[in-house]
């Protein structure tokens, strides 16, 4: 896990693939507990707030609290335009394929399965799921998207894409039987989605924040 910036009121991570931001797994690593315990190695407070998710096997950019008031203007500006979620998939393109587009669906959350599933409006739970992508390159078969993601829903990106007919390489709990052959082909073995900008003010000085990662 490395840390791409830290003051005294948050921090922003770069998270590997296959690590968890929080887990109740007894033993088993999670975001959550390492930054505690690194917190602790420095003389520091062992407190740290989760603002914002990625999911187990997705890497990338997020941002965590060091303190109660920096985790609740963070989250409060989660909701806004102000807080800017850029990802980066590799996806098996269907026949009609659309170089880019918004996507706009209802989400349902079934936390007894930890998957989501797409639903009309009227279902309970139902939330509404927008993102945005472009193309960034292409072949026969494959596409690299370049993804804005407007709302934060459980496993959204994973599911939209699929839903749209282009899941995600790697991904076994959305992809389809096509996508999980040509993943095993290629030697890809965990979710080919990554998080690469995140831009936000900070809690306290309000100064515009913009991060980037290969």
């Amino acid at each position: 896990m490395n840390i791409v910036y830290e003051d005294k009121d948050i921090l922003v991570i770069d998270k590997p693939a296959g690590l968890a931001v929080q887990t109740r797994s007894v033993g088993e690593k999670d975001v959550e507990s390492e930054i505690k315990k690194l917190r602790r190695s420095k003389g520091e407070p062992a407190e740290i707030y989760v603002v914002h998710r990625l999911d187990k096997p997705v890497s990338g950019l997020m941002v965590l609290a060091k303190n109660k008031d920096a985790a609740a203007v963070l989250s409060k500006e989660m909701g806004s335009d102000d807080f800017l979620k850029i990802y980066k998939a590799r996806v098996l393109k269907p026949k009609d394929f659309i170089r880019g587009e918004k996507l706009t669906d209802y989400l349902v959350k079934d936390a007894k399965t930890n998957t989501s599933h797409v639903a009309s409006l009227d279902e309970k739970g139902a939330k509404k799921a927008v993102l945005s992508y472009e193309t960034l390159n292409e072949d026969e078969s494959l596409a690299e998207l370049l993804i804005k993601l407007e709302t934060g829903r459980h496993h959204q990106i994973r599911l939209q894409l699929s839903h749209a007919g282009m899941p995600i390489l790697g991904d076994l709990k959305y992809g389809t039987e096509e996508s999980k052959r040509v993943s095993s082909m290629l030697n890809i073995y965990t979710v080919s989605l990554r998080a690469v900008e995140l831009s936000f003010k900070h809690p306290a000085t309000h100064k515009e924040l913009h991060f980037t990662v290969d």
